[in-house]
């Protein structure tokens, strides 16, 4: 049968954990027969780095740029529209500001 190898590996206690080494049965099987079920697999080969895989055909260039060109309009109206209720905001402010002074100054004259 075949079975697992534990590597060797070092517990919080120190101790460390031996690998099970074949019994003696097994040491004299695999010398009388040349059994491959036991051998090593070799071991896999890195896989390769890939770069950057990001490539534009020139329709994609140009759905990237009028999207980019979409989203800057749509900001750029979004905090036009912002800055004009501010200022609206402000000019009500202000002439209500300026019709209850009228109105606090001409209460506080005299009646003729």
């Amino acid at each position: 049968m075949i079975r697992p190898r534990i590597p060797v590996n070092p517990l919080p206690t120190g101790i460390v954990t031996p690998l099970i080494s074949p019994t003696a049965v097994e040491q004299q099987h695999h010398a009388a027969c040349a059994c491959q079920h036991h051998a090593p697999a070799p071991a896999p080969a890195p896989a390769p780095v890939a770069g950057p895989s990001l490539r534009l055909t020139p329709t994609g260039l140009l759905a990237v740029v009028g999207g980019g060109v979409a989203v800057v309009l749509v900001v750029g109206a979004v905090l036009v529209s912002l800055l004009l209720a501010v200022a609206v905001t402000g000019v009500s402010v202000a002439i209500c500001a300026v019709v209850l002074r009228s109105l606090l100054n001409d209460s506080r004259r005299p009646m003729r």
